[in-house]
């Protein structure tokens, strides 16, 4: 697909490591699969892939954690 930031590069099967931040809850989340942008590095996650992440987050938030690294499991 065309990024739609750039708008120049094509994006290709890769990984990234996402941020999420909420409150005092930092997660990490290494390996996460995504379309990523050959041109700008932007990277675009699926929707099941936005759910699993999600849902890590908010497990971390509920059990108090400040910082959660995670390896992302395929």
């Amino acid at each position: 697909m065309n990024c739609l930031f750039c708008k120049h590069g094509e994006t290709r099967p890769g990984q990234v490591t996402v941020t999420l931040q909420r409150s005092e809850t930092t997660v990490i989340l290494k390996n996460v699969p995504a379309e990523v942008c050959q041109n700008c590095g932007e990277y675009y996650l699926s929707e099941s892939v936005t759910d699993r992440a999600l849902k890590k987050a908010e497990s971390a938030v509920r059990n108090g954690a400040e910082l959660e690294i995670v390896r992302f499991a395929a």
